[in-house]
């Protein structure tokens, strides 16, 4: 395969209109797009105040790194925002397939290590094992612990969460095609609900994805609608998030237990969600499942993947009793690239790639793929890989000998192309 392009390339776009620089990571699948350059500035005194004029005056700027071309159904983003915070090394506004959310884990594993690699924090000793990042959250201020080696990143990052705390227990919701259901909701930056698969008659650990995001989905509604949510420090943060469905197996164990969350708009988080785990384990420690520093692994369902996590301190959050949970997981580069958001360019299509010509050769042969097709090869064709899942991709359900097929044509395309234009 030929070797990247010498010269950068940008493709033709309204001048007008500034390209935006952004890096790709990913954190036990889940993905992080987080915006380097190129987004107008973010007005307001706080974080949440920014969080608001982001929303109503730059929505633009997330629908197109979100969406495709550039993006996918799933995907997740990042802008950097200064911080209000004097302890604050940066301030992040979270970006998802329906608008912002409060809380990411998984994102803040990834900028933890992207802080400390792009200079956003001081260098460690060059013997610094761990790097401390402050990180602005829309919820508050979160402590990321950074793994490092001559004062770059390794990989491994740890949080602590901002105090979690659980809202309801045992809280019984009329679920259209399920009936009556006991659900719990519970707060770690973000508001879930939690409710067992097994009451919604599913396994969480082999039902297909499509019927857990329709399960999971009609939760969100039903509770949305019976259940106010509220949050004692600000309105902005009282709204429920999305929900998670697990195996059950909330007893401490030191076996992984599994679960699988449903978030925004039937957004899937390939992870095992990092502030779902955060409120998972408040809702453990408060039921007196889990002592503290008793450390819990948790399973994505999707994937595969797993992040620990474990209540460190006990905390107050407003009249609630809370702790501070520490969540453990592993970050990823994945892309570094430049996005053309030109107003002209309609949001569906093919994702921003690595190099011209492969930018070229996908506009030339999006258009014969179907719309799963063009989903499937943005995401898993592109790094040459398949996400298998219960036998079928987990992102065009194919059956696993249909997609090796596709992927492999379209890799075998993608290569023959770099070689002819060399």
């Amino acid at each position: 395969m030929a070797g990247p392009l010498t010269v950068p390339w940008t493709p033709p776009h309204d001048p007008e209109t500034p390209a935006l620089s952004v890096v790709d990571m990913h954190t036990g699948g889940e993905p992080l797009r987080i915006v380097l350059a190129g987004c107008p500035e973010v007005v307001g005194p706080t974080l949440l105040a920014k969080r608001r004029y982001m929303r109503q005056h730059l929505d633009h700027v997330r629908r197109r790194l979100m969406f495709e071309p550039r993006g996918h159904r799933d995907m997740y983003g990042a802008v950097l925002v200064p911080s209000e915070l004097p302890d604050a090394h940066l301030g992040v506004l979270f970006l998802n397939n329906e608008g912002y959310s409060s809380m990411c884990g998984h994102a803040v594993l990834a900028l933890g290590r992207f802080a400390l690699d792009f200079g956003l924090v001081p260098a460690p000793p060059s013997d610094a094992q761990e790097a401390l990042v402050n990180i602005h959250c829309p919820c508050g201020l979160v402590a990321a612990f950074v793994e490092c080696e001559g004062g770059r990143s390794r990989g491994p990052v740890r949080f602590h969460s901002v105090p979690a705390f659980v809202l309801a227990t045992d809280f019984l919701v009329d679920v259209p095609g399920h009936g009556k259901v006991v659900v719990d909701v519970a707060y770690g930056g973000a508001f879930y609900a939690f409710v067992s698969a097994e009451k919604l008659g599913l396994d969480v650990c082999s039902a297909k994805t499509r019927d857990l995001v329709a399960a999971a989905s009609a939760v969100t509604e039903a509770v949305k609608a019976q259940f106010k949510i509220n949050h004692p420090d600000s309105e902005d943060l009282a709204f429920l998030y999305g929900t998670i469905l697990t195996d059950g197996k909330d007893t401490y164990n030191e076996e992984p237990t599994t679960n699988i969350c449903v978030f925004a708009d039937e957004q899937v988080d390939r992870s095992p969600t990092g502030s779902g785990v955060t409120a998972r384990i408040a809702l453990q420690y408060h039921k007196g499942l889990l002592e503290l520093n008793q450390t819990r692994a948790f399973k994505s369902s999707a994937t595969g993947s797993v992040f620990t996590g474990k209540a460190v301190r006990e905390a107050k959050c407003g009249d609630f009793k809370a702790v501070i949970v520490e969540v453990a997981g592993q970050a990823h580069y994945t892309v570094d690239e430049r996005s053309c958001c030109s107003a002209a360019l309609p949001v569906f299509g093919v994702v921003t790639l690595l190099t011209a010509p492969v930018v070229r050769l996908l506009f030339c042969s999006m258009d014969k793929m179907r719309y799963e097709e063009r989903k499937c090869f943005s995401i898993c064709g592109l790094a040459f890989q398949h996400t298998e899942y219960r036998g079928e991709c987990y992102v065009c359900h194919r059956l696993n000998s249909q997609h090796q097929k596709f992927i492999a044509k379209m890799k075998s395309k993608v290569q023959t192309f770099l070689k002819v234009e060399g």
